[in-house]
């Protein structure tokens, strides 16, 4: 059977005011706005427990799904250079049926890149990036994707896209639920990055999983 999917791509800037818009699906050679959920505008989201975490405020609907090869590059391209600090992930979500007809909730999405702290001074290498891509892993299955990206404060930037992922594998690996997978007050959204500078930080979500 034919799985579908969705990719996402999650910054978590700890500034508040931040604008960005995740407007270009990067696959394979490929890149494509018509695949993406395009946001109604640029403004944060700050309830990360709620449903518009998971493809933004009513976005507008991706008018094609873009096909892509497992092994190949994913990622998605920012209107302007982020100048928050803050840590970025991608992820995949498994679908019940088209990806089009998906919104992307329920316990589907495993994070397959993440972009996160560097120390001494504390920063994270997202920094001044309007560029995000990774490798779809070869042992997941074949379906269609969609994509999600966001950023927070707690302030979140979301965005979805369509893509059909071939030549994939079988894996099953362990998903989390968007909502749901940063907790209310998680400490990985509420700590204060710049007085004092931490000295440990955990990337919110799962660990990364890499096939």
């Amino acid at each position: 059977m034919k799985l579908a999917r969705i990719l996402g791509l999650a910054l978590i800037a700890q500034t508040v005011s931040a604008h960005y818009i995740f407007n270009t699906l990067i696959a394979g050679s490929k890149t494509s706005t018509k695949a993406v959920r395009q946001p109604q505008d640029n403004s944060p989201i700050h309830e990360y427990t709620s449903g518009q975490i998971t493809c933004n405020v009513d976005p507008s609907p991706a008018s094609e799904t873009v096909s892509i090869s497992a092994g190949d590059t994913i990622g998605f391209t920012v209107d302007q250079k982020l100048y928050h600090k803050g840590p970025v992930a991608i992820y995949l979500g498994k679908a019940p049926g088209k990806a089009a007809d998906w919104d992307g909730t329920g316990k589907n999405w495993f994070k397959i890149a993440e972009w996160g702290p560097t120390f001494n001074p504390f920063s994270f290498t997202s920094l001044d990036k309007n560029e995000f891509k990774t490798t779809i892993p070869k042992s997941v299955p074949s379906g269609e994707v969609s994509g999600l990206h966001l950023t927070g404060t707690p302030e979140f930037f979301v965005s979805c896209a369509q893509i059909k992922v071939t030549g994939g594998g079988s894996s099953n690996p362990s998903k989390v639920s968007i909502p749901g997978y940063i907790p209310q007050n998680d400490p990985s959204v509420m700590v204060n990055i710049y007085d004092p500078a931490p000295t440990a930080y955990t990337c919110p979500g799962p660990s990364v999983w890499t096939g």
